[in-house]
Formats: structure tokens, sequence, C-alpha cells
């Protein structure tokens, strides 16, 4: 007999919760609509997965649902499979060769758009969520995303088309293709030291470019090349922010003021773990407070 979509569904919640995936059944729901799409040609709107779980599965969706699920099963992130992660206004293009946007970083985003700028560096942009996002917002601004792989700027071009934001983009070593001077630099780097990385989850430590998650030491190497650079590439009052690992507030506002900054200033995300840490460019050389 064939199975129903809810079949399927019940037999995939299973098969991912005794995996070991947490949320075994958002991911199970999620990668069914998706299955769904792909083997109707079509995305599939939320709203028809009751009809979908009450009726015969067709062949195609049981083949394409059988392969997201053994992928998942695998611990390849939900974005991988689907190729999409939402955030802030949009949906991002995701793949291998880019970290996943995470919703923690979209208080990055929240922060930089609270005063205005009419140029943007976003370094490491991976897959250009966070500049996209911004220029999106602030479409008269100017707006450059670095990153030193060439697959992860495809990825970015491609985000920055689909949404129609106009940006560009540069391979390059932090600063090292760039000259101009910005209102706003803005990066989340590689913060994971060498020896966290076996703690991390099999999504991130087994599927994330490793070039985008750990600097192979500390966790502070980009913080002190950005912070360093970052005065000779910041317009007087503009501002520098960078994500960071809980435990490395302290360290990054030391860089920071080291650097010459001022107003230097640790914010917390919504779960209340240090979470982002900017300061300004003295508008003149007497005004390094913070």
């Amino acid at each position: 007999m064939t199975p129903t979509g809810g079949d399927l569904l019940a037999s995939a919640t299973r098969h991912l919760t005794e995996a070991g995936i947490e949320a075994a059944a958002g991911d199970a729901q999620a990668l069914f609509l998706h299955a769904a799409g792909r083997a109707g040609g079509q995305p599939v709107p939320r709203h028809r997965l009751r009809e979908l779980l009450a009726a015969p599965a067709d062949p195609a969706l049981i083949a394409e649902y059988d392969r997201v699920i053994a992928a998942r099963a695998d611990r390849q992130p939900v974005s991988q499979i689907t190729g999409r992660r939402a955030f802030w206004n949009h949906e991002f293009r995701v793949t291998p060769d880019v970290l996943d946007p995470r919703p923690e970083t979209e208080l990055l985003v929240e922060q930089a758009l609270a005063e205005p700028f009419a140029s943007v560096l976003d370094l490491g942009t991976g897959s250009g969520a966070i500049l996209i996002s911004l220029l999106a917002e602030r479409p008269a601004a100017r707006g450059i995303g670095c990153d030193l792989s060439p697959a992860a700027l495809a990825v970015a071009r491609q985000n920055a088309e689909t949404i129609g934001v106009n940006a560009e983009f540069r391979q390059s070593d932090w600063f090292a293709a760039v000259d101009e001077r910005f209102d706003l630099i803005v990066s989340n780097p590689p913060y994971i030291a060498l020896d966290e990385m076996p703690g991390l989850s099999p999504e991130v430590r087994d599927w994330e470019p490793h070039l985008a998650l750990t600097d192979g030491g500390d966790g502070l190497a980009a913080y002190r090349a950005i912070c360093a650079a970052a005065p000779a590439h910041l317009r007087p009052g503009g501002r520098l922010m960078v994500e960071i690992g809980f435990a490395q507030g302290a360290a990054v506002m030391a860089l920071m003021r080291a650097a010459g900054l001022s107003q230097v200033t640790l914010r917390q995300d919504l779960g209340g773990r240090d979470r982002l840490v900017w300061a300004r460019m003295p508008a003149s050389d007497t005004d390094n407070s913070g």
C-alpha cells in the first residue's frame, strides 16, 4: 500500500530522533515541504501541508524525501540541504562554502542600522548576508564585501543579484585589497579557538567551512588584524562592529582601545550572551575615551 505523506513524516521523525537530531519533528516537516517542492518542480506553500500529509505520496516525493532525510541524519544542516536560510528580511542562498547565517548575527545588523552611513565594508562576508541586509535598508549606501574564499564570494554575488542589492565583492585577506575609508566596518570573523572545535555540534564542525569558524589558534587572530588596521580605513566618527564569541568581550574591547578607537561598547544578544563589540573612530586626536 502506498504510504501517505503523514506516514512518511512520522517515519522520518523517528529516524531523525534515533540519529540524535534535537529538533527532529521540525526538521522532518521543513524537509517534507522542501522535498514536495523538488518533486513537484515548484515551491510548496505551508498551507498545503495538511493536504499533502493526508494524500498518498507520489513516488518522486518518496525518493526525494528519503534522500534529504538521509542527509539530515548524517547531520548535514537543514539550510545546506534546502540551499536557503532566512536572515533579517530576506532568504539567502547557503552552500557548504559559507557560514550558515545565524539569528544572533541579526544583532549586528540591527546595531549597524541605528546610525546613518554612506559606505560600509564587510570583512569575511561569506554569503553576504550582513552586507546585503544593510544595503537593502540603505540603498543609497556604497558597500564592499571581502572574503578570502572565491567560492564564498560567488555565493555572495548571487545573493546580491537575487535580492536586488548593488554591492562590490573582492577577494581579500582582511584589508589587503582595500584602500578606501568607510563610515562603517562590520565583520563576523572566525572566532572559535582550535581547541574548541571538537566540542562543536556535527552540523557545524563537519559541514561548515573551517576557514569561517576558526583561526587555528586562540580565536582572536582575526580581531587583532581587524582592530589594528581599522583606524586606517575608517572615516572620522566611523564605526567598527564585530560579532564575538561569548567569552571574548573583554579581549576584543581591549584590542579596540589599543588601536585608538573610542566609545568601545559591548552588547548582549537576546539570550543574554556577549555578542557584539563596537567602537568609533575619534573625530579628533583628543577624542579617544571609552
